[in-house]
């Protein structure tokens, strides 16, 4: 009797560790926003983190992506899947400016543990930009997806000018 009580113990307790195991989720290592990456560059003088960089979203002043951060070249903007366009405020050095972006969403699997993410493609001549600080935004890759690619690169004036 010990024997059939000890070998089904084992059945059930081997069973129950399957079970557990094989519904274990894999982890996703891999990027799952596709951002636009734009960089930041001061007229005549190249690739230049301002001063300052404060960036949010058009009504959206409590979630601000950047506050008066320093030491930025890169920022990372996002993008909404349910929109065509998204408008940002920028403001470097203490100036601001919008800056807004037309474009098409798609979806793409990132992998079997990651799942989907939506990729962007902005449409051509409809990035719309006001000058107070920002001189000119060249288009460098209208796809925007989860690579590490340059996006757009954000010429900005130097406040003397």
């Amino acid at each position: 009797m010990s024997k059939v009580v000890s070998g089904s113990l084992f059945f059930i307790v081997s069973g129950i560790f399957l079970l557990f195991y094989s519904c274990t989720p894999q982890s996703c290592f891999e990027q799952t926003d596709a951002l636009v990456k734009a960089t930041l560059y001061l007229n005549n003088k190249g690739l230049l983190a301002p001063d300052s960089l404060t960036v949010y979203g058009l009504n959206m002043e409590t979630n601000k992506l950047y506050d008066k951060s320093k030491s930025i070249t890169i920022a990372l903007l996002p993008l909404n899947a349910s929109e065509s366009h998204s408008t940002f405020i920028i403001k470097i050095n203490g100036i601001t400016d919008t800056l807004e972006f037309w474009y098409t969403s798609y979806p793409h699997l990132v992998s079997k543990e990651c799942g989907y993410t939506f990729y962007h493609n902005l449409i051509p001549d409809s990035t719309f930009y006001s000058n107070n600080i920002i001189d000119y935004v060249d288009i460098r890759n209208n796809n925007i997806t989860t690579l590490n690619e340059e996006n757009i690169r954000i010429f900005y004036k130097s406040p003397a000018n």
